[in-house]
C-alpha cells in the first residue's frame, strides 16, 4: 500500500475547499459563529472540525476514507486490523481489557500499570493478580516484567486467562517481551500490551522492538506521545486469535464518543504517513542530535546521565541530580529557562526528544544552556537513596470488584487500618508501584512501610489522606 497517502486527511481539506454552507453541528458553524477575538488561533482548525458528513465517513461503521486511512495503519503496523482511538489510549486499554475477559476470570496485570488499567480491570470484574516489576536501583524507578515473577504466578494460579503489560516503562526501559508472549501463549493466555510510549518503535532497529512485532494479541498506542498526532489521538492493533474481533469492535463503539474528531482523527492519518515515510538519515539525524545533547549533558558535574542496561528508547534522555536538590527542584528551574519537561521524580527528570526530520531545527543548545546555568556547577554529592521495600511479588484482592460497589468507606488512622481492607490506592513516588490498591488487605508491614515512608519525606500519588497519617478503609472489611 502507499504509505504516502492521507485519504482522511484529503477528505478533509476537499470538503474544506468546498466552501459548504454548514447548517449541521458543530455549533461554531466552519467557525463563522465563534469569538471573533480567537480567530487567529483557532480558525484553521474549525474548519476541519466537522461531523459524519456525506464523503467524510463514520468511525463507527468506516467505509470510505476513515476504513482506507485505517487500512493504511495496519498494514504499516502488520496488525489483522488497526483503529483510530479519539479518547486517548485509556478508552483501548478499557475496550481490549473488556473484550479479552469474562467477568470473574484471572488476569495477571503488571502492578506499576496506568490507572486505565485498573479501571478497566473494575468494569471488567475480574480477579486480578498483580506481579511487581523489577526496582532499577541506579535510577530508583519501577521497570518492567520478569519472566520468572510471571512463571511463578502462573503456577499459583493456572487458570489465568491474560496477561496485562506495560511496555516500554515511562523511562523508555524495556524487558523481554518476546518470550514473555511465547510462554503464554504457549499456556493460550491472551497478551495485552499498554504500549503508549512505543508507537515509533516499528520504525527502526534502533529502537526496541514493538510488541505489535512481537506477537501480542492487542496493543494499544498514544500516537500523540512520541508522534505528531494531536492529544487524545491514539492506535488499536489487533492480531489475535483469542480475542473476538467483533466484541472488540463492539466495546470500541460503546466507550469512544459518538461525536468523534475529525481534527484527530486527521491527525493519527498524517501521523501514521509521517512514522511510515520517516526516512533512515532522519532518524540518523535525529539520534546524532540526541547523541551530542547527551555528550553536552557529560560535561555538567552536578548530574548524572543515566543509560540503559540492556536498550531501551533513544527518545528518552533522563538525568540525575548529583546535588541536594531533588529531581522536581531541578524541574523547576528549567521551567523558569522556559524548558518544561515530561516529568519528574524525587531523583530524577525525564525529557522526550522529537522525531526530526534532517536538518530540522530543534533548541537543543538552548536546552544545554538552561540546565547549565540553571543547575549551576554545584559541589556534586552522593545522594541518599531509600530502600524499597519488595514486599509481595505476587498478589491479589481480598474483597472484589462488585464487593466494594457495595461497600461504604471511612477514614481511619493508620494506626487502626491493619486487618481492614483498603479503599484507595497508595502509590509512593518513587519508585510508581502500588503499596496499597482498593480491596487489598492491609498487613503489618504495609502500615510499617508507610510510616518509613512518611518519616523520609516521600511523597505520594493522590496520596492526600497519607500525609495525615490516615487511611481509606471499606465498612465492614476486617479480616485480621
Amino acid at each position: 500500500m502507499n504509505q504516502k497517502h492521507t485519504p482522511l486527511y484529503d477528505a478533509l481539506i476537499k470538503h474544506k475547499n468546498n466552501k459548504v454552507i454548514s447548517f449541521h453541528v458543530p455549533g461554531h458553524k466552519n467557525g463563522e459563529v465563534f469569538l471573533k477575538e480567537t480567530h487567529p488561533i483557532f480558525q484553521n482548525i474549525l474548519n476541519i472540525d466537522v461531523t459524519e458528513l456525506s464523503g467524510l465517513d463514520d468511525l463507527h461503521s468506516p467505509s470510505e476514507a476513515i476504513l482506507e486511512a485505517e487500512t493504511l495503519l495496519a498494514d504499516y503496523y502488520d496488525a489483522k486490523k488497526s483503529f483510530f482511538l479519539i479518547n486517548g489510549s485509556t478508552v483501548g486499554n478499557l475496550a481490549m481489557i473488556l473484550s479479552a475477559v469474562d467477568e470473574g476470570d484471572e488476569v495477571l496485570v503488571q502492578r506499576n500499570c496506568h490507572k486505565s488499567i485498573m479501571n478497566g480491570l473494575s468494569l471488567a470484574n475480574v480477579k486480578p493478580i498483580f506481579i511487581a516489576p523489577e526496582f532499577d536501583t541506579e535510577w530508583q524507578v519501577a521497570g518492567g516484567l520478569t519472566l520468572s515473577r510471571i512463571k511463578e504466578a502462573v503456577k499459583h494460579y493456572p487458570q489465568v486467562k491474560a496477561l496485562i503489560v506495560t511496555y516500554p516503562n515511562y523511562y523508555g526501559m524495556v524487558t523481554n517481551l518476546k518470550e514473555i508472549i511465547t510462554f503464554c501463549h504457549e499456556r493460550n493466555i491472551i497478551v495485552l500490551v499498554d504500549e503508549a510510549h512505543g508507537a515509533h518503535f516499528k520504525r527502526s532497529k534502533r529502537f526496541p522492538v514493538s510488541a505489535t512485532e512481537l506477537g501480542a494479541d492487542v496493543v494499544v498506542q498514544s500516537a500523540h506521545k512520541t508522534l505528531p498526532a494531536m492529544t487524545m489521538g491514539s492506535f488499536l492493533h489487533y492480531n489475535s486469535e483469542r480475542v473476538d474481533l467483533e466484541r472488540l469492535k463492539m466495546f470500541l463503539r460503546m466507550l469512544q464518543s459518538s461525536s468523534p474528531s475529525y481534527p484527530i482523527m486527521a491527525s493519527l492519518d498524517l501521523a501514521r504517513k509521517y512514522i511510515a515515510t520517516y526516512e533512515e538519515e532522519d532518524l540518523q539525524y535525529t539520534l546524532q542530535m540526541i547523541s551530542q545533547f547527551r555528550e553536552k549533558l557529560n560535561l555538567i558535574p552536578s548530574i548524572k546521565l543515566l543509560s540503559y542496561k540492556s536498550g531501551g528508547d533513544p527518545l528518552k534522555v533522563t538525568i540525575q541530580s548529583r546535588t541536594e536538590w531533588t529531581g522536581f527542584d531541578l524541574q523547576s528551574r528549567l521551567e523558569e529557562f522556559g524548558i518544561f519537561t515530561e516529568l519528574a521524580d524525587e531523583h530524577n527528570v525525564l525529557f522526550i526528544f522529537p522525531l526530526l526530520k534532517r536538518g530540522d531545527f530543534y533548541p537543543f543548545d538552548k536546552v544545554w544552556d538552561a540546565i547549565k546555568k540553571g543547575i549551576g556547577e554545584d559541589k556534586t554529592s552522593e545522594r541518599n537513596f531509600r530502600e524499597v521495600t519488595k514486599g509481595n511479588s505476587i498478589s491479589t484482592l481480598q474483597m472484589t470488584y462488585k464487593e466494594q460497589q457495595k461497600k461504604k468507606v471511612k477514614i481511619i488512622p493508620l494506626s487502626e487500618a491493619i486487618g481492614r481492607v483498603c479503599a484507595e490506592s497508595i502509590i509512593p513516588y518513587p519508585p510508581g508501584i502500588p503499596l496499597l490498591l482498593p480491596g487489598e488487605l492491609i498487613k503489618r508491614e504495609d502500615i510499617k512501610q508507610i510510616l518509613n515512608l512518611l518519616e523520609a519525606g516521600s511523597r505520594f500519588q493522590g496520596g492526600e489522606n497519607i500525609m495525615q497519617h490516615n487511611l481509606k478503609v471499606f465498612v465492614g472489611g476486617y479480616y485480621e
